[in-house]
């Protein structure tokens, strides 16, 4: 894989700013473009980011419709009305239903969950859900992550005596469902400062106003911040502004004191001890979360996350442990058949998007083939496979490009849809989808979104990488969208003599590694790249990019996570 990398130079103003910046905060002219490059330009915003504070937090009511929300959950626990916690069978949606139930349940006990059955409902807000709200006698439903688009399924609870409060941050259509409230900052006429929080911070933004309307110290919610912090990582939402102090603040949580369901994840992952960071969540804690509702029922996931018994969620997260592994094997068979598809197609070379149908590919499964797809070709891809008389799928899409614009484009050829900017779903009847996909992305995306590209932040020397410049670094945590981490690249450097292939296919490089400008002798891991060791080994120069991490077998010892090589 060639990769392009792309150099982000800064304006005279800016390298000013950092300048400053550096100087008023003792911290490395190379840290503070970064801040800079993060829109933090005073010393009092940089405070604010190296340590978020629970203070800082909006007033939950500020968002539109909170009172009413409020109001409504204050009534029918006044009437002992029956409440369902209704949620999405995904990380953000069985994370915000275990935080709301399990917020409510403390001072409530006429309560119920309800998860979707991927399979036999499929995505949102389902008639059979509503039925089950019906024969349960449940008045009042609160739908998370899910909901801003089940304008008739709503409709048809109403008339069944049953009201909703929606709390959602996909994108709205035209016409809202006929909810009692709707907590969403996507609304056209959103009052809510900030506009990414994931479908379980708008849970939590929920109980945070029904705490503060009733007198219950804030204190009683920081115990289900971790829930949060699963959420944001997951899905992918922005780590700055109000998510950075829900994460940041999460993380401390998850790795402190983290709820009975979380910590036997913890423990089956392997993770028992070690420092955990938003890379576990997404790549261990998520995946075995997510795992329940794409193999069996996301409802299982609910039943970990709110359990109370250790030995018990021991046995729950042994469960969703297999079916992670289940969901690893399907995941392999269906990229290599997905692969194979694309080799065959004709003209892939001019097009800029990919669309794959196979009846045979297993529902739960199709959006991570569909990542797969977009990080082995950078194209958007869309995933479809039969469910009844319908193609239903998955959409992902490449760094910068809206993929959710590109599926709306062809709305009157599907027969439903919903999501964000990189990862929609959608369903069809009509063929013709292919090319209406195609037309968009074409005239949309530009030829810089279509490669392998790596951002580099800065380009240093390894005499730049000291103890205090790497403490100062850590304090960027946590990482994600809005807040990459840094990618950093050094120049001619050289094998130390003692580099070499390492991995059970010897597919990666352990590298020790000099520059010409410091005696600093540095530790690396190349993974996947071990086709460069010839040349490595020829004691030539070649140059690198790459993060800076801490060894995880030597602490406080640090490490260049190699990136890309490219020999001079």
């Amino acid at each position: 894989m060639t990769h392009k990398w792309n150099y982000q130079p800064i304006t005279p103003e800016q390298a000013e700013a950092s300048q400053q910046l550096a100087q008023e905060l003792g911290i490395s002219p190379i840290l503070g473009k970064l801040l800079v490059e993060r829109g933090i330009t005073t010393a009092a915003d940089a405070r604010k980011f190296f340590r978020p504070q629970l203070p800082d937090l909006y007033d939950p009511f500020l968002m539109k419709d909170m009172d009413i929300a409020v109001e409504r959950l204050n009534k029918a626990m006044g009437k002992k009305e029956r409440i369902l916690v209704y949620g999405d069978y995904d990380v953000d949606g069985t994370t915000a239903v275990a935080l709301v139930y399990k917020f409510i349940q403390q001072f409530y006990s006429n309560i119920d969950y309800y998860i979707p059955d991927r399979y036999n409902e499929g995505y949102g807000v389902s008639v059979k859900g509503v039925d089950y709200a019906c024969e349960t006698g449940v008045k009042l439903i609160i739908v998370l992550d899910c909901g801003i688009k089940a304008v008739e399924e709503i409709t048809y609870a109403k008339e069944k005596g049953i009201d909703f409060i929606i709390c959602d941050h996909h994108v709205p259509d035209d016409v809202l469902p006929p909810a009692v409230a709707i907590l969403n900052a996507k609304r056209e006429d959103n009052t809510y400062p900030y506009e990414h929080l994931s479908g379980c911070g708008v849970g939590f933004k929920f109980m945070q106003a029904f705490a503060l309307n009733n007198g219950i110290e804030f204190h009683h919610l920081i115990p289900l911040l971790d829930l949060c912090a699963v959420s944001i990582a997951s899905d992918i939402v922005p780590i700055m502004g109000e998510n950075r102090i829900l994460a940041y603040h999460g993380l401390k949580q998850l790795n402190s004191n983290p709820i009975v369901g979380l910590k036997a994840i913890i423990d089956v992952c392997g993770l028992t001890d070690k420092d955990i960071t938003v890379s576990d969540i997404v790549f261990k804690i998520g995946p075995r979360i997510n795992a329940s509702g794409r193999i069996q029922n996301g409802k299982e996931a609910v039943d970990l996350l709110t359990e109370k018994d250790f030995s018990l969620a021991l046995e729950k997260a042994g469960q969703i442990n297999q079916y992670n592994e289940t969901r690893k094997d399907l995941d392999k068979t269906m990229t290599e058949e997905a692969n194979k598809i694309v080799a065959d197609l004709d003209g892939l070379a001019d097009r800029r998007s990919i669309v794959l149908y196979n009846e045979d590919w297993h529902k739960g499964v199709i959006g991570i083939v569909a990542s797969r797809l977009t990080e082995i070709y950078y194209r958007p891809a869309v995933v479809l496979t039969r469910t009844d008389d319908m193609a239903t799928g998955s959409a992902r899409s490449v760094s910068g490009f809206d993929v959710y614009k590109a599926i709306e484009y062809c709305r009157d050829l599907l027969e439903n849809f919903g999501g964000h900017t990189y990862a929609a779903g959608l369903s069809m009847k009509v063929p013709a989808f292919i090319e209406r996909f195609e037309e968009f992305v074409s005239q949309n995306i530009l030829p810089e979104q279509t490669c392998a590209v790596i951002d580099i932040n800065a380009e240093i020397d390894f005499r730049d990488i000291t103890p205090k410049f790497f403490s100062d670094l850590k304090k960027f945590n946590p990482f994600g969208p809005d807040n990459a981490k840094p990618i950093f690249c050094t120049h001619n450097v050289y094998d130390y003599g003692t580099s070499k292939v390492v991995g059970r296919d010897q597919e990666h490089i352990k590298l020790e590694l000099v520059d010409n400008k410091s005696n600093n002798v540095m530790n690396g891991i190349a993974f996947g790249q071990s086709s460069h060791v010839r040349f490595i080994k020829t004691k030539r120069s070649f140059d690198i990019c790459y993060s800076i991490e801490e060894n995880t077998h030597k602490r406080g010892e640090v490490q260049l996570q190699i990136e890309d090589i490219k020999p001079n």
